[in-house]
């Protein structure tokens, strides 16, 4: 299943780009997020493609539209109105008339769980010069355009990801290496190449990101100091499923012998192409923080340790290492530093929220300091290692602030209201979530337990030996092993 949406590139006569200031996401209440704002996003104006009502098709509105008809037959849909909304959006006058031409079909990756977004790009072009803009509205040379998506600068005016899509071509943006055929990625922001793989991960995602930045310069081979590690090219969290290693060759193969390969943490979904990666290329150096190391076990090749705070130098681009404790005592986030866009690894996730893993070091507070350590970066975008690219940084990381401190007041209300056991917590704390997913929930509420504890939250009657030892009860209750990622 699918959605489509269609976004119209305008252009003038001086051959500018006309961009929309986009909305952002709901606001949170409370007084804390106001202080995390996201800068504003202008990309192309697009609006969600609507099926015809009545089983019937319609001429085609959109010149050489018939090129995408093995994706989508836009006959079957409602073309007229999504372009008089454009339109509408845009604030032009009615009387303004284009010829729209069919540019080009772009499929959404296979990011998961959610539905897919594909994407109908049509060009529009003005035949004299429109300067009465509404404010939202704003026309953007294509040198401009290409600066702000290479280049960005903190809390500054972003180009989102529908630009970088559509004008791919014209901008040069496009990654040079050769991905396999068939398989789906997306280069947003410039020059972080992110694919979707099919990985042994836990439900409802089945994909890992998989994150390639292989510049097309080739920098000098004499090592800089300044550097933890440099290289040409880096691949980050290589940890597709077995049946995907064959593709995972193919990926290797096309990128410089020089390769650095980070993985943020130890999770199987993350490392399991590792041994790939040894086999196509043993020039090739892993890159990781030493817990993470220790639970890997399974590389030969040369190794880095990180700890935070390094810089790595990927041909003429660089990434800061931030360690990033929460999810695991290892974890590891990447800084694009020309893009200032954020790699978190599993901190965050592109549904629903991350499961801490209490059994290799996962901590409450750690995740807290983390996430503060990530909204004071004011990252341009988000990329997590399952789900979609968030260009909403700064909101979603307030969400999951939020999330954290909701699900804790839950987790004391049901103490305070006589939850002696750790199945008693979960059970009324998660009231509302499937029961299948209690068990993994049940790591987080033990680090809950354990923050509140830290704090001095629980009630004075509240046995910590007691709740401590219900916990394989728990297990048993739930009727499965216990908890592992």
């Amino acid at each position: 299943m699918a959605t489509y949406r269609l976004a119209a590139i305008i252009r003038n006569p001086s051959d500018e780009l006309l961009i929309t200031k986009q909305s952002p996401p709901p606001p949170l209440i409370g007084e804390e997020y106001k202080n995390y704002v996201d800068s504003e996003l202008h990309d192309i104006p697009s609006v969600t493609l609507s099926p015809l009502l009545v089983d019937s098709k319609l001429d085609w509105v959109i010149k050489g539209a018939e090129a995408c008809i093995d994706q989508i037959d836009l006959r079957g849909f409602d073309v007229s109105s999504a372009i008089d909304q454009v339109v509408l959006q845009v604030g032009f006058d009615k009387s303004i008339s284009f010829e729209w031409v069919f540019l080009k079909y772009s499929a959404e990756p296979d990011f998961g769980p959610v539905l897919h977004i594909h994407t109908v790009f049509i060009l529009g072009r003005l035949k004299y010069e429109v300067a009465d803009l509404p404010e939202r509205s704003q026309w953007m040379s294509i040198p401009n355009v290409k600066s702000l998506l290479a280049n960005v600068k903190p809390r500054y005016i972003r180009v989102g990801p529908l630009v970088a899509d559509g004008l791919s071509a014209e901008l040069a943006l496009s990654t040079k290496f050769t991905l396999p055929p068939m398989l789906q990625f997306q280069e947003y922001p410039s020059g972080v190449v992110v694919v979707p793989m099919e990985s042994r991960t836990q439900k409802p995602f089945s994909t890992t990101n998989l994150v390639v930045i292989a510049p097309d310069t080739i920098e000098s081979d004499i090592m800089d100091p300044h550097f933890v590690a440099q290289g040409d090219a880096i691949i980050l969290d290589p940890g597709c499923h077995h049946k995907m290693h064959s593709k995972l060759e193919e990926i290797v193969a096309a990128l410089p012998r020089k390769l650095l390969v980070l993985v943020t943490h130890h999770h199987y979904d993350h490392v399991e192409g590792l041994s790939v990666i040894q086999k196509c290329n043993p020039e090739a150096t892993l890159l990781a923080h030493e817990n993470t190391m220790k639970r890997i076990g399974s590389w030969s090749l040369g190794y880095t340790p990180l700890s935070g705070g390094e810089v790595i130098k990927v041909s003429d681009q660089k990434l800061e290492v931030i360690f990033a404790p929460g999810h695991t005592d290892g974890h590891i986030a990447l800084l694009h530093s020309g893009t200032h866009s954020l790699i978190v690894g599993d901190h965050c996730v592109g549904q629903g929220s991350s499961v801490l893993d209490i059994t290799s070091g996962g901590n409450m507070k750690d995740y807290f300091e983390t996430t503060y350590k990530f909204l004071d970066l004011a990252p341009h975008a988000l990329i997590s290692m399952h789900g979609r690219i968030n260009v909403w940084p700064l909101r979603m990381l307030c969400g999951y602030l939020k999330h954290r401190r909701d699900r804790e007041s839950t987790i004391l209300a049901a103490i305070e209201s006589g939850a002696e056991t750790l199945y008693d917590i979960v059970s009324k704390s998660y009231a509302d979530v499937d029961p299948s997913l209690w068990v993994p929930a049940s790591s987080n509420v033990r680090l809950h337990v354990d923050h509140l504890a830290s704090q001095n939250k629980l009630p004075k009657g509240f046995s910590m030996e007691n709740y401590q030892s219900s916990q394989d009860m728990f297990v048993f209750k739930m009727g499965t092993n216990k908890f592992k990622m």
